[in-house]
């Protein structure tokens, strides 16, 4: 449901109002019941129109992002199931539909990965480190100790600030064991980040009209350089790491 046809006009997707009433609906009974008899509403007005605007993004990702790809369009979608199981929040359903665009090669939530989401707040978009794995965080953190001036250079572009705000992710109160910087520094700063990307809140009423489809990618190509040189870094760990593990052939005798 929802995928393109190759033989179908292109035309620029988006959602229809009924979407952002379901979940302001759902919001306010996130249970069960509720959604079960609804759960075909979801599929036709939330995940059908995303996977529609996966479909629209991977075209023009291609362009500058082809790594970022997914086929096909339905595996980018997330669940609207929540996972309960380490949280105090106990509602079943997400009140929102977002699709991840992460790196080929990299595990899917441990390098730089672009985001979109539509819910009856916001759309959201976002792109960058979210959630690193331990291994792919000390490859970042390894990575700006040698040299930090690219990525700074990345990070204040004029054009990212103008689009997406300040950089964000969680960050820890004091320098990681085994890194030396001095306090208060740019070094210092990135080192002591667990997550590093772009998030902006647009109105959600963008969602429902075809000027999202651009709001989106117009977001994802600004940022295409900064999530490229995060994933060199994590590729390039990921490559010296494999060779480490795989024992070298003896040469042959003849």
């Amino acid at each position: 449901m929802g995928d393109y046809h190759p033989a179908m006009p292109r035309q620029l997707p988006c959602f229809s109002p009924k979407c952002l009433s379901f979940f302001r609906q759902l919001e306010k009974n996130n249970s069960r019941d509720w959604f079960a008899p609804r759960k075909e509403l979801f599929e036709a007005e939330a995940r059908a129109p995303m996977i529609e605007l996966v479909t629209w993004l991977n075209e023009r990702l291609r362009k500058f992002a082809v790594d970022h790809v997914v086929e096909p369009p339905a595996k980018a979608v997330y669940r609207i199931y929540r996972d309960t199981r380490f949280s105090k929040d106990k509602t079943p359903y997400k009140t929102h539909v977002g699709a991840l665009f992460p790196r080929r090669g990299l595990p899917k939530h441990g390098g730089a990965s672009y985001y979109v989401g539509v819910s009856h707040k916001s759309v959201e978009i976002a792109a960058g480190m979210y959630m690193p794995e331990p291994e792919q965080l000390k490859a970042f953190r390894d990575a700006v100790v040698r040299n930090s001036k690219p990525l700074l250079k990345l990070l204040s572009d004029s054009k990212v600030r103008r689009l997406m705000g300040q950089v964000q992710g969680d960050q820890m109160t004091r320098t990681p064991k085994g890194y030396t910087a001095e306090p208060g520094s740019d070094l210092d700063s990135l080192l002591r980040r667990k997550g590093l990307y772009f998030y902006v809140e647009l109105d959600s009423k963008v969602a429902t009209t075809p000027k999202i489809a651009n709001e989106v990618i117009k977001r994802f190509e600004a940022m295409s350089p900064l999530v490229d040189h995060i994933n060199k870094i994590l590729l390039a760990a990921k490559s010296d790491e494999e060779e480490e593990v795989i024992p070298r052939r003896p040469a042959p005798m003849f």
